[in-house]
């Protein structure tokens, strides 16, 4: 694993990564992130099924790309692993895929080993850093994925938490300038579009526990993928992006599912 920085896990606070994994029915999180948790639900009670939507996207356009001859792979916001991981996708239709996960939580960390389970003939690595620093992500995935072959760099439900302040376009724009013609950019993100009230709601209790929520409209989505090309079908609700790629998520059509999901080519 390359980059790590100390493991120091502050509990007294929620984070996004460990309250996604008790959405997920995960067991690596705290009472607080339950709590806030539990806030969440009760503005929205469908928070479970989106969480299972933006993993199932995730799958999909996985499954797209190494179908597309796509070999190596940047996830950025990797999350507590939730079987089956980005690798284990890409690999089992390309053995020799390599895939560099990134998680700036220190429990993420603690169990990166099964990140790390890989094929024989590919790789799989480890990097703690945050989105937020863009050069020391791309120093550490240089390392293991080639910068000369395309690269499709993920960025699942992460970027709603990176507000305007801290240069979230531009981010992105830092790390997609890094990579050579032929890779990918793969987001999903939350949206205040179709339930404003609720959104709005949610922002305010999470700020209260130290969470930024940033939720994008989709123009300011759609602003990510400047100078790419959009693969069909475009900008759209992250369950209705290539369902045929992989399996319905319980309940993901018994209302909105407030969130975008896209892919983009670089030229």
């Amino acid at each position: 694993m390359t980059g790590e920085h100390p493991v120091e896990i502050d509990t007294t606070r929620p984070h996004p990564a460990r309250m996604y994994d008790w959405y997920l029915g995960g067991k690596d999180n705290y009472p607080v992130d339950e709590a806030m948790g539990r806030q969440m639900l009760a503005l929205e009670p469908r928070v479970p099924v989106m969480a299972r939507v933006n993993r199932a996207f995730m799958q999909r356009a996985t499954r797209w790309l190494a179908g597309q001859g796509v070999r190596q792979f940047l996830d950025i916001g990797t999350g507590i692993p939730t079987e089956p991981n980005l690798h284990q996708i890409a690999q089992r239709v390309a053995p020799d895929a390599r895939v560099v996960y990134c998680d700036n939580d220190p429990i993420v960390l603690a169990h990166a080993a099964a990140l790390l389970r890989g094929t024989e003939e590919g790789v799989t690595d480890y990097l703690q850093a945050d989105v937020r620093e863009p050069d020391l992500i791309l120093e550490g995935a240089r390392k293991v994925l080639d910068f000369d072959r395309p690269i499709a760099l993920s960025l699942i439900a992460l970027l709603h938490f990176v507000p305007d302040e801290d240069g979230a376009h531009e981010l992105v724009a830092r790390l997609v300038d890094a990579l050579p013609s032929g890779s990918h950019l793969v987001i999903s993100h939350a949206t205040a579009d179709f339930t404003p009230e609720e959104s709005e709601e949610a922002t305010a209790k999470l700020k209260g526990a130290g969470v930024t929520l940033a939720l994008r409209s989709r123009e300011e989505f759609t602003r990510f993928f400047d100078g790419l090309d959009l693969v069909d079908p475009g900008v759209g609700v992250p369950h209705l992006w290539h369902p045929e790629l992989g399996d319905p998520v319980p309940g993901q059509d018994d209302g909105v599912i407030p969130g975008y999901g896209a892919v983009a080519h670089k030229p």
